[in-house]
């Protein structure tokens, strides 16, 4: 991820949920806030709800390949946490992908030349 770094202290993920715009899908629910900063940051919850180590890992995976394989399409200068729901261990990567960027462009944070 060459323009995005991982947002990892506890203080960040709680502001982000309390002061951040969401948007939510059955595999995902997605908080940012913009922050002023040269890059972005990504944070990743899975909940032990979605099962062992194994699965919540690869869940993991996948929304960081989701986020890398599209990160030339956002805005810069956001913090981002993407809430895994329980649906993303089943669902396949192309609906994942269309759902992430789904809401990716609900909160705006797609670039106005992919909006159409």
């Amino acid at each position: 991820m060459e323009h995005t770094v991982s947002l990892k202290q506890n203080h960040e993920f709680r502001r982000l949920y309390q002061k951040g715009k969401s948007a939510v899908s059955p595999y995902f629910a997605i908080y940012c806030r913009r922050t002023g900063r040269p890059q972005s940051r990504l944070g990743i919850t899975t909940g032990v709800k979605l099962g062992n180590a194994v699965k919540r890992n690869r869940v993991r995976r996948r929304i960081r390949e989701l986020y890398r394989t599209n990160e030339h399409r956002f805005f810069s200068g956001y913090d981002i946490v993407v809430v895994a729901r329980t649906r993303a261990i089943f669902g396949r990567y192309s609906e994942l992908e269309r759902s992430f960027l789904r809401l990716m462009k609900k909160l705006d944070l797609l670039k106005s030349e992919e909006k159409e």
